[in-house]
């Protein structure tokens, strides 16, 4: 009878171990996701002012923006690498 309960409770030890180890890697992935997300959000706020600084008209903003969000950021900068070359043409 005593040998049954100790392995209940052994049992249940290990099951809430395991729960609680189970919730430290959560927590830790959503460290680690949370901070993906600000550096993403701080990407997107550094390429805003880009846009701004580069863009000589209110129509390659737009262009910028839309590329931004449709395409992404790769395919932004690509954008406005674009845009200074034209500028420096032009100049």
């Amino acid at each position: 009878m005593t040998l049954t309960l100790n392995n209940r409770s052994q049992n249940k030890e290990s099951s809430l171990t395991q729960a609680l180890r189970q919730i430290q890697q959560l927590n830790s992935k959503i460290q680690e996701l949370e901070q993906q997300h600000q550096d993403y959000v701080q990407k997107q706020q550094n390429l805003i002012a880009a846009i701004a600084e580069i863009c000589v008209s209110p129509m390659q903003e737009i262009q910028a923006l839309r590329i931004l969000i449709y395409r992404g950021e790769a395919a932004c900068r690509q954008y406005l690498r674009s845009v200074l070359v034209k500028q420096r043409k032009n100049s």
